[in-house]
């Protein structure tokens, strides 16, 4: 679609709604209170129809259909295990991933541009949002080798007082999950810098410019760096689950991977194996 088509439809449906949609100026276009409005509803009658095409779907049974997954980048990598027997077992079904923060993932869902999310618990969202806990991890303290703290047999809030603090983007779970806890303490970290990957983290960590806290599966991928781990005290999991809407039925490929990703006799304890 060109510029000036694309234009014209605008124009058409503000002159249909009776309201503005647009504030255009030369330097940028931002939306109207009604823009805001009218594009939240949009959102959600775009969910609806793609929840009744996945309905129309369904009745060829599951032989074809879309399923629109959040994931957040932290968890990528877990969840190849799972996400190769949902393919083997439903491959007529296309996989659409966006990668968000836990807290976009909640986002989305709500706005109805998700069917299901992976994720970390606790959601923000509790009210609107169901969740399946799927497995839990262990989260150590990441530190550069001939750190004062690296003698320590365990790692308290309190001994993290003192240094700079390398932590999650704001819209990761396990960033409000650190800063809850710490808070509950009563230590304030000194956070130094953020980022919303696991590898610059590390690499900032061994570079000596600050702590940070690393879920067990990830410490296991840096065993060739110069890096220190240790558990916390009190201990602390890294909960994975996958979430979704608790007031609309999930689509049909939706179902199939939550049901896929229910403990089974196999692996009972981990089901993303």
């Amino acid at each position: 679609m060109t510029q000036p088509t694309l234009s014209k439809i605008i124009q058409r449906i503000e002159d249909n709604i009776g309201e503005q949609l647009l504030i255009r100026n030369n330097q940028s276009v931002e939306l109207t209170q009604a823009g805001r409005i009218f594009a939240q509803s949009a959102q959600e009658i775009l969910g609806h129809w793609h929840r009744l095409q996945e309905d129309m779907s369904n009745l060829r049974g599951l032989k074809s259909g879309q399923l629109r997954l959040g994931v957040c980048p932290m968890m990528s990598s877990l969840i190849i295990g799972l996400l190769t027997r949902y393919r083997q077992q439903y491959p007529g079904i296309e996989l659409q991933m966006y990668e968000y923060g836990g807290f976009g993932c909640e986002q989305a869902l709500i706005n109805n541009s998700l069917d299901i999310a992976f994720t970390a618990l606790p959601t923000t969202h509790k009210t609107e949002l169901s969740s399946q806990l799927l497995t839990k991890y262990p989260l150590l303290a990441c530190l550069p080798e001939g750190h004062p703290l690296a003698s320590q047999a365990e790692i308290n809030w309190h001994d993290f007082e003192s240094y700079p603090f390398i932590l999650y983007n704001e819209d990761f779970s396990l960033a409000k999950l650190i800063n809850r806890l710490s808070r509950k303490a009563g230590v304030q970290l000194n956070i130094a810098f953020r980022s919303g990957q696991w590898d610059f983290i590390a690499a900032m960590v061994e570079a000596n410019m600050g702590v940070a806290i690393l879920p067990e599966p990830i410490c296991q991928r840096l065993t060739t760096s110069k890096l220190v781990f240790k558990p916390m005290q009190p201990a602390m999991t890294w909960d994975l689950a996958l979430i979704w809407r608790q007031n609309l039925p999930l689509t049909p490929p939706a179902q199939a991977l939550l049901s896929l990703s229910t403990p089974n006799a196999a692996n009972p304890e981990n089901p993303l194996l």
